[in-house]
């Protein structure tokens, strides 16, 4: 596999139950953390690492997400008519002119392997990366995913986002078996969905980014339903194994879980905190409501 990693595939077909009444009509990836949605910032992280496609599995009620990313010609010529340029500027670049949105729609919600399986066709032969946006991950100016690609033009093989996670947490996670080979580098020998705890193989957990070679379509076309009774991709993954070397790399930053409340909390507290608008009065405000 000497193709780089040029797309990145973004499930956003859930329906956000535990954000009800709130995303009823409005996706949970929109949900903003200051001033920006979900959405958006696993996209600049997207670019950041190099990706120059990308490709949104959404469902039937997701408008919202096409609709951020595409050019909005009634506000851009209100705030170009009001002289509003800084806003103007925000407006007209959320993805980069070189970058490409491409949307694929998931009739049923069958698990994070059935979405991903259905951009089979945009990736053709070229391995991807595969962005979960509930998981906001600061790791400074390179996000993320430029880790997990960075690791791929070496290994060039399956490459998977994981951190240590608490063993009381350890039922919310793709669990990986194996042994450390580096630093920050496991050798995958097993994964397991979701296990309980005194089933878990280990404490380290995947963390909802991916580098897989295309070799995976062929696995999820033949997996089963799982936990939760859907497609996991956390199984085919186990399956590639025996065709594949996958690796495992912990990522540096710190993770905000925003598929939980209080998760999107935090996320939102600590990027007020450093926001270069807010980050002053912000703090004060905190001080004086724990003074």
């Amino acid at each position: 596999m000497n193709k780089p990693v040029r797309k990145a595939i973004f499930p956003v077909a859930g329906m956000g139950t535990r954000f009800l009444p709130a995303t009823k009509a409005n996706p949970k990836e929109m949900l903003p953390v200051v001033d920006k949605p979900l959405i958006q910032y696993a996209a600049e992280e997207a670019v950041k690492a190099g990706i120059e496609v990308l490709i949104f599995v959404n469902g039937r009620s997701k408008r919202a997400i096409p609709d951020h990313f595409d050019k909005a010609y009634e506000l851009e010529t209100e705030l170009e008519a009001r002289g509003k340029h800084n806003q103007l500027e925000l407006v007209r670049n959320i993805l980069p002119p070189k970058v490409s949105a491409v949307y694929i729609r998931q009739p049923e919600a069958l698990g994070l392997g059935d979405a991903v399986y259905r951009a089979h066709a945009v990736i053709d032969d070229e391995p991807f990366a595969v962005i979960l946006a509930d998981d906001l991950i600061d790791s400074g100016s390179d996000g993320a995913l430029k880790q997990l690609v960075d690791v791929y033009s070496q290994e060039r093989c399956s490459v998977l986002g994981v951190e240590k996670v608490p063993m009381s947490e350890i039922h919310r996670y793709g669990v990986v078996a194996g042994r450390q080979s580096g630093e920050q580098l496991w050798e995958v020998e097993g994964i397991l969905e979701k296990p309980k705890r005194e089933n878990a193989p280990s404490d380290v957990g995947v963390v909802g980014r991916y580098v897989l070679t295309p070799a995976i379509f062929d696995f999820i076309k033949e997996t089963q339903k799982g936990a939760g009774g859907e497609i996991q991709l956390t199984d085919a993954i186990a399956a590639l194994l025996s065709k594949e070397r996958v690796v495992a790399h912990e990522l540096q930053g710190v993770r905000y879980d925003c598929g939980d409340k209080l998760g999107y909390l935090k996320a939102t507290v600590q990027y007020a905190l450093k926001h270069p608008e807010l980050s002053e009065d912000f703090h004060a405000y905190l001080k004086d409501c724990f003074a």
